[in-house]
């Protein structure tokens, strides 16, 4: 039965065509032979195991479709035609003309090895796409360039998610590393994408040199020489100095303005699938009360975090979890500002000023809680500030605290929070398979060894379902049940605009969830447009 095929929508390898009238051609070069671009972290030699930048890794490794999850219809890339012959199996038919950066061809062997590989390799980004939501059992290479999957239980989505998100990494190299060492290679990667990595050390940063044989298309700038200037400072700097002519970092919001105004600098304005979040301890008495939660995103306002936090560059965040431009989020959504309705549960649960202080007790004393932030996040220690004064405002005694980065990142392991600022990226907010798996490994709940029936009867009947349709129905169902009771906030969903220097190179375009910097930017235009890598960008 054949129920489901994505096959290739158009030829890669384009000439790149002609730009458009609003295009980056209108006022700069959309080509050049080196770029100097500030990277915002040292992600060491690139070893997708042990510290994921997925924008930087995706210069050098493909995966079977492109560009990513966080697009309705991903095309096939590395494949040429994507079937899901019955509820729970794939196949894949693969290109016949790649080859690796080191010369050796690729193939369905190659494949075959990165899902299983993936499946022992120690926990990290990629895991659970193959061990677990979906957990693929098997994966057959049939021909050099046919391969099958099979999975446990129905999976409609692997497809368009799993098979979107995945790298494939050459058998030729990894075969000889045990899995369990993988996170330990320091060697430079080897891939089949368009830049491979020629240098790297942690003082001098990365330089890349274009793959002139790259099965897509050359790239159109042949050297990439990326610094990491960690400083947002000192990065912003060299950027109106020339000394750098990019940066993966956006704009702060209060730089917006002045770049903007500034003749010297080009600027691309994007929707990121990101937001600053509220999370709630739920391990803690009273966050293991939905009601309690449910009463706390009532008591946040967050038009009040857009206007005073990211200075009105964005949207409040009024729909709720996971961010509303990711493709399965349930429009229907909504978390409204609501104060009043948060005292009168917090009424209704017996949380009330019992000596008159203006602050209500709970069944275990004063209701008196911490907001941690990084410290080093400006954004973040504002947005605790105010969310400690809307607490405030309905009888709950919060106070911000800022705590080093280190600190506020032990908190996620050590769960001794009440409450704490985190920023949450795309992989978290606009992937459907991982918002099912946060459940499941702790970061929104950690079923099913914490009860929590409502969620564990719609997770039995998600995994029932044999379709896309039938899934995203079941999914719309989740949402909203997270949303009535919270363990995570969305404070505002933020615009990002990015800054470069249009006469080195103006090929900026935007990528949902990658900003600027990537792989679609530095190749021929026609070639991200046909892969639906692209969207429409504000100037």
């Amino acid at each position: 039965m054949l129920v489901a095929t994505i096959a290739v929508a158009a030829g890669c390898g384009s000439d790149g065509g002609d730009a458009d009238d609003d295009s980056p051609a209108a006022r700069g070069p959309v080509t050049a032979e080196r770029l100097t671009i500030a990277l915002a972290k040292d992600s060491g030699p690139l070893n997708i195991f042990a510290d994921q930048s997925p924008a930087i890794d995706d210069l050098v490794y493909d995966k079977l479709l492109a560009p990513s999850p966080y697009v309705d219809q991903p095309q096939p890339w590395l494949a040429t035609a994507v079937r899901q012959v019955d509820p729970s199996t794939w196949e894949v038919d693969l290109r016949d003309d790649v080859r690796w950066q080191d010369g050796e061809p690729f193939d369905a062997t190659d494949v075959a090895f990165s899902f299983d590989y993936f499946k022992r390799a120690p926990t990290g980004t990629y895991t659970h796409h193959v061990s677990d939501i979906p957990t693929i059992e098997t994966i057959s290479a049939l021909s050099p360039t046919q391969v099958r999957f099979s999975c446990a239980f129905p999976c409609p989505e692997l497809g368009t998610v799993t098979l979107a998100d995945l790298p494939v990494i050459p058998e030729h190299v990894w075969g000889s590393v045990p899995p369990e060492q993988a996170k330990e290679v320091t060697a430079l990667p080897v891939g089949t994408g368009p830049y491979r990595l020629v240098s790297y050390d942690s003082t001098a940063g990365y330089r890349f040199e274009a793959n002139p044989d790259y099965f897509a298309g050359e790239p159109v700038v042949q050297e990439l020489v990326m610094p990491v200037i960690s400083d947002p400072s000192a990065t912003f700097t060299a950027l109106r100095s020339g000394e750098v002519d990019a940066t993966t970092r956006p704009l702060s919001p209060e730089l917006i303005d002045r770049f903007t105004a500034s003749s010297d600098v080009g600027i691309v304005k994007t929707a990121p699938l990101r937001f600053p979040e509220l999370r709630l301890n739920y391990d803690r008495a009273p966050f293991d009360q939905p009601a309690f939660r449910s009463a706390l995103s009532r008591a946040v306002d967050r038009d009040q975090l857009l206007r005073v936090v990211g200075l009105g560059k964005g949207r409040a965040a009024v729909k709720g979890y996971p961010h509303p431009d990711a493709p399965f989020a349930n429009a229907a959504l909504s978390t409204p500002y609501a104060p009043d309705e948060a005292a009168v549960a917090l009424d209704e649960l017996g949380m009330r000023d019992g000596d008159g202080d203006g602050l209500r007790e709970g069944p275990d004393g004063p209701l008196s809680f911490t907001v941690y932030a990084n410290g080093a996040a400006p954004l973040d220690v504002r947005s605790a500030e105010l969310v400690a004064e809307d607490l405030r405002e309905v009888g709950i005694d919060a106070t911000a605290e800022a705590l080093d980065a280190g600190s506020v990142a032990d908190l996620s392991k050590s769960r001794d929070f009440d409450l704490v600022i985190n920023n949450i990226g795309p992989h978290g907010v606009a992937d459907p398979t991982q918002f099912i798996m946060s459940h499941r490994s702790g970061y929104l709940w950690r079923a099913p060894k914490l009860p929590y029936p409502e969620w564990d009867a719609l997770f039995g009947r998600w995994k029932a379902t044999t379709t896309i349709e039938d899934r995203l129905g079941v999914l719309d169902e989740m949402q909203a049940l997270f949303n009535r009771q919270p363990t995570s906030i969305p404070l505002y969903y933020p615009d990002e605009y990015w800054a470069f220097q249009p006469d080195r190179f103006a090929g900026w375009v935007e990528s949902p969830g990658y900003g600027i910097v990537h792989k679609w930017s530095l190749l021929p235009p026609q070639v991200g447009r046909d892969a639906g890598a692209v969207v429409a960008t504000a100037r």
